[in-house]
This record gives structure tokens, sequence and C-alpha cells, in this order.
């Protein structure tokens, strides 16, 4: 079961078997033939034994002292740097840290026990000895050959949307890069695509594309009750690793959110734990939208034995991101229109707890 565990703090959430749901009717099309798949997520990859630091007595999950926490094998010596020494922006992280500690640290108690409870979280997990992926999937790795390639004017095109896959598994007609690509199967679907294989999820669409070239998810004439965006933040570490390309927050702005937003959408987006980028999304990105923030969500990450995987109050990695949700509000909607969709309230500080994939920046998926 996907959702361990609902209560009014949160969810404790099995994020891969979350994964595994869309996936447990899968085909696969050889030579003009049809053939079922088994499909699953590597369970290795959210086989996080271990904080990153030992403890020497409770879990900070349990509400331990957090000064018992220390490096593996490296005991810090670096001096604790007084309040002082920071500068404005960890000045304000360590503010915002404060604002909220609470609610992480016993939201995740009362969750987390309730999961131990029914038996997870509990540290006993089977043996997985499958290695991780050498390579993670390269498929949004092919968004920066849409960059190289020249705009199609609408009117050239003939179609806007194309199917995955013809009855004969067919998918050599496929145009990744100028089109939505549906796959209207009633099953997952495993598919050749630039010389490598893809599972893609029943009943969806895609678009493979720079966000600059968004057109034709736009032209696709569908409106979303619901838009999630991880975007690409600009920091230090994403820097240093070259993991991929950040994004300057203003250029997000030149998403076409009102445009692909139905009336009441939820818009949720996943935030680093730098007040500059909360701020950002509050005070500018979604008042730019339209978009009324409604709640600020945590997720905390957890190992396999319902710790945090770091520590609460690390100055450096916290183990918990923020989503803001926010709801779109169109100047063009009516009371009518507003009445055909009735908005479901969201509560405020809810917390999603699971544990983490060892994949770089996967998120849990809030479709469960």
């Amino acid at each position: 079961m996907a959702v361990v565990v609902q209560s009014s703090e949160g969810w404790v959430l099995d994020a891969c078997s979350l994964i595994d749901q869309g996936y447990s009717r899968c085909i696969r099309w050889r030579n003009g033939r049809k053939s079922q798949v088994k499909c699953r997520f590597k369970r290795r990859c959210f086989q996080i034994l271990k904080s990153h630091y030992c403890v020497n007595a409770s879990v900070a999950v349990e509400g331990g002292n957090t000064d018992t926490l220390q490096k593996v094998n490296k005991p810090s010596k670096k001096r604790k740097r007084k309040h002082s020494d920071l500068n404005q922006g960890e000045v304000d992280a360590q503010a915002f840290h404060e604002k909220i500690r609470s609610v992480i640290l016993e939201g995740s108690k009362s969750l987390v026990d309730s999961a131990r409870y029914l038996g997870y979280l509990t540290g006993a997990t089977d043996t997985v000895t499958e290695p991780l992926p050498l390579q993670e999937c390269s498929l949004a790795a092919l968004c920066e050959m849409a960059k190289e390639l020249p705009l199609v004017d609408e009117e050239e095109q003939e179609e806007r949307t194309q199917s995955l896959a013809a009855e004969d598994g067919c998918t050599s007609h496929v145009d990744l890069f100028s089109r939505v690509t549906e796959n209207r199967a009633d099953e997952a679907t495993v598919v050749t695509l630039m010389g490598e294989e893809y599972v893609i999820p029943p009943h969806t669409a895609f678009l493979l594309s720079d966000f600059t070239r968004i057109q034709p998810l736009v032209h696709y004439g569908t409106k979303f009750d619901l838009i999630v965006m991880d975007p690409p933040w600009e920091n230090k570490s994403v820097k240093r690793s070259r993991r991929y390309s950040s994004l300057p927050s203003s250029q997000l702005k030149r998403l076409p959110i009102p445009q692909l937003a139905s009336t009441n959408c939820l818009v949720v987006t996943w935030v680093t734990n730098r007040p500059s980028h909360l701020r950002f999304v509050r005070d500018e990105l979604y008042p730019h939208w339209g978009i009324e923030v409604v709640a600020e969500w945590f997720w905390v990450k957890v190992t396999t034995s319902g710790q945090f995987v770091f520590p609460l109050d690390s100055p450096h990695k916290k183990p918990y991101e923020v989503l803001v949700l926010g709801r779109y509000r169109s100047s063009a909607d009516t009371s009518i229109s507003s009445l055909e969709t009735p908005e479901v309230p969201v509560e405020d500080s809810r917390l999603i707890v699971s544990v983490p994939s060892a994949l770089h920046s996967q998120k849990p998926s809030l479709s469960g």
C-alpha cells in the first residue's frame, strides 16, 4: 500500500510502492506482437538504511537531543559559528527553521510511530543486492537537444498530439520535441525512444522540451486541476556538482501557468530551504500568475528505521524540503464557473514522510 499512514499531521508514504502502482499492468510491443511485462522500480533505490549521521542515544525523530549527533567516523572539530558570524541569508534560514521546527519534530514523531505500529519504518527490510542504476533516466536529458532544434510554427503542425504507440507498437514516427505525446492505453507501455527503452505510465501525456518552447503544451487544449513544479533552483551545490543546469528565478515567470490552469487549479512548487527562493515564490512568482498562497507543506526524509536522514538542527543540510501550495485565481473567472469547479480545502503545515530515493532530486509522487 502506497499511503501507509494518513492523519491530521499528514502522510507516511511508501514511495516505491506508489511508483509501482502505475506500472502494475505493463505491455511491450516487439515485431508487431504484444506481450505482458512485469515492471517494478528498483527497491535498492529506497533502501536508505542509515542516517548520514550517527546518534549516541535517541534518534532526532524521537525527540533526542541533537547535540548527540556527530558525523560518522569524523567527529567535527569546527568552531561553532556565532550568530554574528552568519550572513543575512543564513540568519533568515535559521529563523525559518526555528519557526517550523516543532511542526517537523512533533508531526514526524507521531507519523513515524503510527507507521511503526503498522510494521513500516521498523528497519526490517528485505536484503536487496541489485546494484543502483549506473546512470539516471536519460529521457529528460534529451531536452537539451530541443534547444538546438528550430521552432515549429503552429500552422506547420498537422497534428498537435501523437500517440506513443500504434497497434503494432511502432514508435519510429514519434516527434518528441514539437508535439505532446500520449500513452492512451490502460496499461503502462515499454517503448524505445532514441535507442533507449522507457516505461510510460497509462493515460499520460508529456512534452519533452525546453521550458522556453512549451507552446505545444499550451496548444494541447487541456486545462489542468493540479500543476506541480520542481524548478532547477540556483545554488552552490548544484553549481559544484554540475548535475544539471540551474535556472535564474526570474525566468520562471515566463512559464504560461494562467494558460494551463483551470479554475481553482492547485499549483504546487518544490522549493529549496533557501529563504530567498521561498520569498520569491510567495511574494513574486505566485502573484505574477494570479495565484494565492494557501499552504506550506514539508517533505520529511527518513531512513528505513524512521530516523531523519540529516540532523534536524544541522546548519547545512536539513532533513526536509518545502512545498508551496497556491490556488489559481483568474480575473476572468465568474462566480458561476467557480461554482462549477468546487474548491477543495487545503490544510496548512502538513507533512509527507517517506524514505527518499537514492537517485538525485527524485521527489515523492503527490498523486497518491
